[in-house]
């Protein structure tokens, strides 16, 4: 059992696009897309890259022949979200329970990709197989409370579509965007509205993960791809009040030494600011508790806050059996 009132933050896949498995990016780590993060003893699990065959092996061990129940939350279905999926070992047994999320009005589309995958000639096993795997759900468009935790989403800047999370429990906040384009708001309304309604979502977040997949340099030639860019995700990440960014969907040309050279470039752009950067690895483990976090965001955890829950069956996510 976990540290009653604690968070954990734990990495299985921190890169963007495609795998990138090679000896030069094994400090920070090679496999796409995903995050677990527990709270007691709930798990949920941020998309199903290749990070998530690890976790899933993990689990059955752990879980020593218990059944294991966690709930994944999907931010898009482009590959390197869901690739992993076919590969979860605890998918595969109907004594499992994995109960699947996507936002509102996405379930549908999240559901028919989670297949398509799995249909021949693309896989020799379908998804119907995964009999511990429960069909994608919809989150509340405004709050969905899982037990202690609630799920906020957010509409991201990304061709198709693409959801951010925020995660809230009175342990902490965390904020969780992949996949995200800067708003070009400069003259753009649109995207000045659209800007100012994200640094709201996140703000005073104890920990911003966020796509920071080019340097300024890369961006110039690749606008409109729908990835984030350092300069800006700094810029993000001050203006929201966050208390730590962690620079996440690495791009799979850029090893271990031109992220470091991306963080020290990002803490020189936030000088002056109490902002504290990194760049999300695979090893690492981020906990935090009640009593070091200091005031909760306004956004934050209240009784007083409407909050939704999901369909009967489902009011708590990822309880592990031990």
């Amino acid at each position: 059992m976990s540290e009653t009132g604690k968070i954990t933050v734990r990495f299985r896949g921190v890169r963007g696009s495609i795998p990138a498995p090679a000896p030069e990016n094994m400090r920070y780590g090679g496999h796409t897309s995903c995050v677990e993060i527990r709270c007691d003893d709930q798990l949920l699990i941020l998309d199903a890259g290749s990070g998530i065959r690890g976790l899933g092996d993990e689990l059955l061990q752990n879980a020593q022949g218990n059944p294991v129940e966690a709930t994944l939350l999907l931010s898009h279905s482009h590959w390197d979200h869901i690739q992993g999926l076919p590969f979860f070992a605890p998918g595969y047994s109907p004594r499992n329970r994995i109960t699947v999320f996507g936002a509102r009005g996405r379930g549908e589309k999240l559901q028919r990709a989670l297949a398509t995958q799995m249909t021949p000639p693309h896989f020799p096993v379908g998804l119907e197989q995964m009999r511990g795997l429960e069909a994608v759900r919809e989150l509340s468009s405004d709050a969905t409370k899982f037990g202690d935790l609630l799920v906020r989403t957010t509409p991201l800047n990304h061709p198709g579509g693409c959801t951010g999370f925020r995660i809230e429990c009175p342990a902490g906040h965390v904020a969780y965007l992949p996949d995200h384009e800067p708003y070009v708001s400069e003259g753009d309304q649109t995207a000045g509205s659209a800007q100012g309604a994200l640094i709201e979502f996140i703000r005073g977040v104890d920990l911003l993960i966020l796509d920071t997949q080019y340097t300024a340099k890369e961006y110039a030639n690749r606008v409109g791809w729908g990835h984030g860019c350092l300069p800006e995700s700094v810029q993000l990440a001050v203006e929201s009040g966050a208390r730590r960014l962690l620079l996440f969907h690495h791009d799979p040309t850029h090893d271990d030494r031109l992220l470091d050279h991306m963080v020290e470039v990002a803490r020189a752009t936030a000088a002056g600011s109490p902002l504290i950067i990194d760049a999300a690895s695979e090893h690492e483990t981020i906990s935090f508790t009640q009593s070091n976090i200091g005031v909760i965001p306004t956004i934050g955890f209240s009784p007083f806050h409407p909050m939704i829950s999901p369909p009967a069956g489902s009011e708590v996510f990822g309880k592990i059996s031990r």
